[in-house]
């Protein structure tokens, strides 16, 4: 793609439009107590737009739009062929749109436009088109039976489902949930972060222009406590898929429990360890990964490297290169097409990150910070027992830990309430084979780091998460129900009793 100027994304910025109400049934509404919140750009302190503060009645409202959708099959019973064309119109759309859509998510999340345009609207394009293609490639089985039987095991839509989505890759992680929901057959009622909300409002509105049938695709706004909690709890929706932090997942099996058990899916924080050893190769290249993984989006990733645990014997070099590559990292404005590092996205998720930098006692490299804006910061910590070891910043510091083995690397890996992603750097076969094998994480790269693509799933063990995957075909497993058909061929005749 080739990107705009800095001026030219500021023209664009300045002449933007935002759908603000919640849109729900094919159209947007305001919410029914009229309240507002506002939301800002966090790179500039200035306001974007006052958004509809959503509350439990919308919710109800919302949910009861999506059960009508859903029984009537206008959705859930259409042709799978004719839901997956409507998809790929969708995604049609949403590349006619892509540059507002990429301004308008720099805007609003203080994510840098280079990301957004080379990586966050292509990928939320190409996981939507991936899962509508899949809708008419995923087939049913048929289970062996006796001569008598046929026994047919199919999938079906779970219901109604609601879809809480984090901050940090809003449009993003909106397409990794409604691309196989509604793929399933699903209706959704969706709530974006509220520091985030102004692309899933427009996103809902060009899937309607697709064709979406109303009331498959609803996008309700507000505070956690008013439109999240009110999802966990709804009577009448069948599965919430959550991601964002461990605190907030584990409120949302509670909600379960108290009210009709829905099934709950989790994928929530990570404190995930990027491990070098000995005879890692290419040390210039290990040093390039290492730094994508700790800061690409400012770190606020789930999947972040933010702990590098490196074998004592090459420490020395990898940090000198580390230091290296960072220098080609600026940070800036965010629509400024060279900046690599924008600005974090609230007032309050600054203050954690910068309450962090005050506890960093071996501060390496940065450190700073400027208003929203912080600085790539490496720090070395005296062990895994470190606050900055342990918790999970969600923000551009990596923690350095030195070991000396590989049964060192990998007890350290391992010692953590998360197993989210991991990184392995080696130039033994057989070292990287065994290290991944023993790496407790749902995603281990080796001499790489990334998370896969769209075709492998994502999710993690122990407190990043559980109840299901994002991407791939196993994506679309959280979204149905198993069911058995059997039925009886034998001839009563042959049953008779003379």
């Amino acid at each position: 793609m080739n990107l705009l100027t800095t001026e030219e994304y500021r023209a664009l910025a300045a002449d933007m439009d935002f759908a603000t109400n919640a849109f729900v049934d094919g159209g947007y509404r305001a919410a029914a107590s009229g309240k507002t919140f506002e939301t800002v750009n966090p790179a500039t302190g200035e306001k974007l737009a006052d958004v509809a503060a959503c509350g439990p009645e919308d919710v109800d409202h919302a949910v009861a739009k999506a059960r009508e959708a859903f029984e009537d099959g206008r959705w859930s019973r259409m042709h799978p062929s004719a839901r997956k064309d409507i998809l790929i119109r969708f995604c049609k759309l949403l590349t006619r749109n892509a540059r507002e859509l990429a301004v308008m998510e720099s805007l609003d999340s203080g994510k840098t436009v280079f990301d957004c345009e080379t990586v966050d609207i292509p990928e939320t394009i190409h996981c939507i088109k991936w899962h509508a293609e899949a809708i008419d490639k995923i087939y049913d089985q048929v289970a062996p039976a006796s001569d008598d039987h046929i026994a047919m095991v199919v999938r079906e839509p779970v219901g109604v489902v609601g879809l809480v989505l984090p901050w940090n890759f809003p449009l993003l992680m909106l397409a990794w949930k409604i691309g196989p929901a509604l793929a399933s057959g699903c209706s959704v009622v969706v709530k974006p972060a509220e520091e985030t909300s102004l692309t899933a409002l427009r996103v809902a509105e060009l899937a309607s222009e697709a064709g979406l049938p109303r009331g498959v695709l609803n996008v309700v706004p507000g505070m956690g406590a008013d439109v999240g909690e009110p999802i966990g709890r709804h009577m009448d929706i069948d599965l919430v898929s959550f991601t964002g932090s461990t605190e907030t997942g584990k409120r949302f099996l509670g909600y379960a429990a108290e009210s009709n058990a829905k099934e709950i899916v989790l994928e929530m924080g990570g404190k995930n360890p990027a491990v070098v050893l000995d005879d890692a190769e290419n040390l210039d290249r290990v040093a390039q990964h290492i730094v994508n993984g700790a800061f690409w989006n400012m770190g606020e990733n789930c999947s972040a490297a933010s702990r590098l645990i490196v074998h004592k014997d090459v420490k020395d070099e990898l940090l000198t290169r580390i230091g290296a590559h960072m220098k080609h990292w600026p940070l800036g404005d965010p629509l400024d097409p060279e900046t690599r590092l924008g600005a974090l996205v609230s007032t309050a998720h600054t203050a954690k990150v910068c309450g962090y930098l005050d506890k960093a006692e071996n501060v390496l490299i940065g450190g700073k910070a400027d208003g929203a804006f912080v600085q790539a910061t490496v720090v070395e910590v005296p062990g895994n027992d470190h606050v900055m070891a342990r918790e999970e910043v969600f923000g551009p510091i990596l923690s350095v830990i030195t070991v000396a083995s590989f049964d060192e690397a990998i007890s350290v890996a391992n010692d953590t309430s998360f197993g989210l992603a991991a990184s392995l750097f080696t130039a033994n076969a057989k070292r990287a084979i065994r290290g991944a094998r023993m790496l407790r994480a749902g995603t281990v790269t080796v001499n790489c780091y990334g998370e896969g693509d769209i075709s492998t799933p994502f999710g993690g063990f122990g407190q990043s998460g559980f109840g299901g995957r994002d991407n791939g075909v196993h994506a679309h497993d959280q979204y149905t129900q198993l069911k058995t058909i059997w039925i009886d061929l034998s001839d009563d005749d042959d049953e008779a009793v003379d």
